[in-house]
């Protein structure tokens, strides 16, 4: 496959200089947007280096057309709440969509304007195809156009002879092409889209299914990666010991995991993601080698993102759902012509509400004032530029992680805590937080949590906890 390195744009209006608001006056001149999520992938891909034997080198030369961000964070380590954050600009503590059975119609993020509706706004054509909400038929917001999805590879039965799995952990290779799944069929509706002489800028969103499970992907996929070749994570036995109740009760350690230990069969299911990571390599690497041979290419600006990380048995935990580096971190990279250099990585901590007002910027768009999170134009013009914010991470009410270069702090509801130092224990296996040499380091951290924390729907106890503290907050003002 010919992947090329982005081109610059052929437009003198998208001059580095002067901001990129320029662009603003010129509609016809505004760039286009290609809008790559992809469903549960974490740090397994090549460029990231989470698993060595992961076969990812389509999505690696993605990464290398611009910056990297090796230091990348969900709002959220669930579906619908990192999706909802990253497309309506709202973090879950301030939306209350913490999880996947949460409507956000019925939060406030049916007040504001989520992402595809501000461009479509702005005079951008704006399709999509596959999942970037919460599911194919979940398109909130406004489009022009979105495909109908087509049959998942999940849909499809283990092949012949094949296992499906290990209680809840879903994993099988399918006798079926490429052709017949659903990712494929995304691909094909985004590379129309490419393909077309559009008259108004286009916004285009390609949601990749995979590696979601079920890992049920076609067997050649499969047979990249021999069973008896397949290296486990590496995993301290003990590593639940100094983690509090509220960490445990989140690892679940008597659920999936016991279950994959009992069944023997880590390596299969470890096998099975790798080969789903690779089936979505292959989707990506279709749609750039579309990419590089359409008519907009020089003119496009490429965001690729994976809304939150798994874990594969670290800390004794599978799926997303914690507040640990292996939930947390998912790939994010930028490739804006003019903007970006090829082969950049930058180190800094970011999370995925930069998304939203950093391609307001580089679209010449005016930023809802609703929008929260920090534009990163600053780091796609200078990767190693002085940076002070940190990455949060929520999951559920009054539970956030916050991740710096050195350190990754969690505070959970009923306070307990957890604190690694991530330069010298980067697999999170010794918790500092008992440590009172660390008080002032967890008190700065702590400055970083949400001053909001909206209580989910419903919740009788968290709505009672918030008028605890908003009267608490009145009773400081009054004695001040």
């Amino acid at each position: 496959m010919n992947l090329r390195i982005c081109a610059p744009f052929f437009s003198a209006c998208f001059i580095v200089m002067t901001g990129l608001t320029a662009l603003a006056a010129d509609p016809a001149k505004k760039p286009n947007v290609l809008f790559i999520a992809v469903d549960d992938l974490n740090d397994w891909i090549g460029c990231l280096g989470g698993h060595p034997q992961a076969r990812t080198p389509n999505i690696d030369a993605l990464a290398a057309r611009g910056v990297n961000f090796a230091k990348a964070y969900c709002a959220s380590p669930v579906c619908n709440p990192s999706r909802s954050a990253l497309m309506c600009g709202l973090r879950s503590s301030t939306s209350g969509v913490y999880d996947n059975g949460i409507n956000r119609r019925t939060t406030i993020c049916n007040d504001v304007v989520p992402l595809n509706s501000h461009f479509q706004k702005n005079g951008y054509y704006v399709a999509g195809a596959g999942k970037i909400y919460h599911g194919d038929s979940d398109q909130f917001g406004i489009w022009d156009d979105y495909a109908k999805g087509g049959k998942h590879s999940g849909d499809f039965g283990p092949g012949k002879g094949e296992n499906g799995g290990v209680e809840g952990i879903r994993f099988a290779p399918i006798d079926a092409a490429d052709e017949e799944t659903q990712d494929y069929g995304t691909v094909t509706y985004c590379i129309d889209q490419l393909n077309k002489q559009h008259d108004k800028p286009f916004f285009l969103a390609c949601g990749l299914h995979k590696p979601h499970m079920a890992w049920n992907v076609p067997r050649k996929y499969y047979d990249m990666f021999p069973l008896d070749s397949i290296q486990l994570p590496e995993v301290l036995e003990s590593d639940l010991q100094d983690v509090p109740p509220s960490g445990i009760k989140m690892a679940k350690p008597d659920g999936d995991h016991a279950d994959i230990l009992k069944s023997g069969r880590w390596k299969e299911a470890v096998r099975g993601y790798l080969a789903a990571g690779a089936y979505c390599d292959a989707m990506v690497g279709r749609l750039m080698e579309a990419f590089d041979k359409s008519p907009n290419r020089d003119n496009t600006i490429i965001v690729f993102w994976g809304d939150h990380g798994w874990h594969l048995g670290e800390k004794q935990h599978w799926r997303k759902f914690t507040l640990w580096e292996e939930a947390a971190r998912a790939p994010l990279f930028y490739c804006v012509p003019g903007v970006t250099k090829p082969n950049s990585v930058s180190q800094r901590t970011v999370d995925f509400m930069c998304i939203y007002p950093t391609l307001c910027e580089l679209c010449g768009l005016e930023r809802p004032k609703h929008v929260e999170g920090e534009s990163v134009v600053k780091l796609l013009k200078d990767p190693s530029a002085p940076w002070d914010h940190a990455a949060l991470t929520t999951h559920g009410f009054k539970n956030h992680g916050i991740r710096t270069e050195k350190w990754r702090y969690i505070q959970y509801e009923n306070g307990d805590e957890e604190l690694y130092d991530e330069v010298n224990d980067p697999k999170e296996w010794k918790n500092l937080a008992s440590d009172t040499s660390f008080a002032s380091v967890k008190a700065e951290l702590a400055k970083l949590l949400p001053k909001t924390n909206v209580p989910t729907p419903g919740n009788k106890k968290a709505n009672k906890d918030k008028n605890k503290d908003e009267k608490k907050n009145s009773d400081k003002k009054k004695a001040a």
